[in-house]
């Protein structure tokens, strides 16, 4: 695994010895250690402010000597517990020995963060990190520590949540960090690689590994496919990559280290021949708003030769709130004020020799096709919407599939089915005879809404894929008193954008 120390962070345990991991995974468990006992004992206020990087309502609910608060306290809060008390829960020679505790006089206290995480299949599973960084991340506890490796984040559950999860022979998780997304790729695919450009990153995805009870991962360290064998392909390839844009690479889990948007430019366009046919790839991603510039063309540009594509951008932030939002995250707003007005400046003096005047986040995937023209469609949706995205995300590729299969005759001729959860809204004056709008509205998924017609409403709320789509026009025409021809010719595009928004399926 190579040298993991860092002077300014603990030793990590070893990752060497499956025995004791093992065993302290056991106990564990035996002591309802896991993300439903973790809500039981705290209760949800408490719960919920951890992720806020709130301690003091975790610390006062586990006042008690419970079996379950001892290791909260120990592993998840990082208080030093009297050691008599610990050995009556943890193998704790065996800990001390392989370096997941260390002693002090009476008290033992653990090295690492160990985080229960409920895995989307109710797999018990635990994500180490480095100290303080399971709850809040680096920001919340002020860490500026080279190499530091952060836990369980919103931006790791998001692209968890949106990743197809179908058997595949092989996945790749590039830039792993604590190893949340080489654990879930596990639990669906034969082999897993995981890379990343720092050592001790590698050496606690492993722990991650080795105490959730999953297969061990190929680990390699290195920079984005640098690591891997340029022949090599994947089903799945999967990535939170240190996207931030900023004036340096101070901080390894965030910072790219390349110019503006290039580290993500980079990994999109060099994943087309790294996928095989059929394969998805997903990344969480910043892009740069550039003057005289189109972000949706911009990111048109990343994608790769034979991959479709679907971009979608989340939130949009100018420069100044965005500069303010990772100094911020890095602790220097608690430092000297000069140097964090010094670090405010350079960020802003980067953006402006690019001409940036905001930088848009959200996640991109790719999906390797055969077809001759690929679909791209990039759109901006900051609204709610419904996690797990993966199987939306799927079916998004699948209706791309049909629709690209089939022209306005063959739509005509097929069958469809309101999509599940679809409701109608009418909008208009209170007493109107008629609504001035209606509108379809999903209640899963992307929570999607789209404005339709008279007609399409109609149309959607008869598809029970018994007729055809051509024979419920035609019987819509004779009951509103058009030429049927006529309507024949103009609907197909609103059927297209129904399918493609998801809101009509293929019988």
């Amino acid at each position: 695994m190579g040298d993991v120390s860092n002077p300014s962070l603990s030793p990590l345990p070893s990752a060497d010895r499956p025995d004791v991991t093992t065993r302290l995974r056991d106990a564990l468990l035996g002591a309802s250690f896991t993300a439903d006992g973790l809500l039981e004992l705290l209760g949800a206020p408490a719960y919920a402010a951890l992720s806020r990087s709130e301690t003091v309502p975790a610390l006062r609910a586990t006042r008690g000597d419970t079996p379950l608060e001892v290791l909260v306290r120990l592993f998840l809060l990082q208080q030093p517990v009297p050691h008599a008390r610990v050995t009556d829960v943890l193998p704790v020679d065996a800990c001390l020995e392989t370096g997941w505790l260390v002693r002090a006089d009476d008290e033992v206290a653990a090295t690492v963060d160990v985080r229960p995480y409920g895995g989307p299949g109710g797999e018990d599973w635990f994500i180490v990190s480095d100290l303080g960084c399971a709850v809040g991340g680096a920001g919340g506890i002020g860490n500026h520590a080279e190499g530091v490796v952060l836990g369980v984040g919103g931006a790791s559950t998001t692209l968890a949540g949106l990743t197809v999860r179908t058997p595949v022979s092989a996945a790749l998780d590039l830039g792993t960090g604590s190893g949340i997304q080489a654990l879930h790729a596990a639990a669906h695919a034969t082999r897993v690689t995981a890379t990343d450009v720092n050592p001790r990153a590698l050496h606690i995805t492993a722990l991650t590994l080795a105490l959730s009870g999953a297969p061990a991962a190929d680990l390699r360290e290195g920079s984005l496919y640098e690591p891997v064998a340029a022949d090599d392909t994947y089903d799945l390839i999967v990535s939170n990559p240190p996207f931030v844009i900023s004036p340096g690479a101070r901080l390894t889990y965030r910072d790219g280290g390349m110019g503006g948007d290039d580290l993500c430019r980079r990994l999109v366009q060099e994943t087309g021949e790294r996928l095989s046919p059929g394969g998805f790839a997903h990344f969480l991603a910043n892009w740069q708003h550039v003057e005289g510039e189109e972000w949706t063309d911009r990111l048109r540009s990343w994608v790769p030769r034979g991959c479709d594509a679907w971009i979608v951008q989340r939130e949009v932030q100018d420069v100044t709130q965005y500069a303010e939002l990772w100094l911020r995250d890095a602790g220097d707003h608690r430092g000297d004020p000069a140097e964090y007005q010094a670090r405010y400046d350079a960020w802003l003096d980067e953006f402006e020799a690019r001409k940036v005047r905001a930088v848009g986040f959200g996640w991109i995937t790719l999906r390797r096709t055969g077809a001759a023209e690929p679909s791209v469609v990039a759109e901006e949706w900051p609204h709610p919407i419904e996690q797990p995205l993966g199987e939306t995300v799927r079916a998004h590729f699948d209706r791309v599939d049909y629709l690209r299969a089939h022209d306005d005759a063959a739509l005509l001729e097929a069958h469809f089915t309101l999509a599940g959860e679809v409701v109608q809204e009418q909008v208009g004056l209170p007493g109107a005879e008629d609504p001035e709008h209606v509108v379809l509205r999903q209640n899963r998924g992307m929570r999607r809404a789209t404005r339709v017609d008279t007609v399409g409403a109609g149309f959607a709320g008869v598809c029970d894929g018994t007729m055809s789509a051509g024979r419920i026009l035609d019987a819509i025409a004779q009951l509103v008193g058009e030429d049927p021809v006529a309507l024949r010719d103009r609907t197909p595009a609103q059927i297209r954008l129904l399918v493609e928004q998801g809101f009509l399926e293929p019988a």
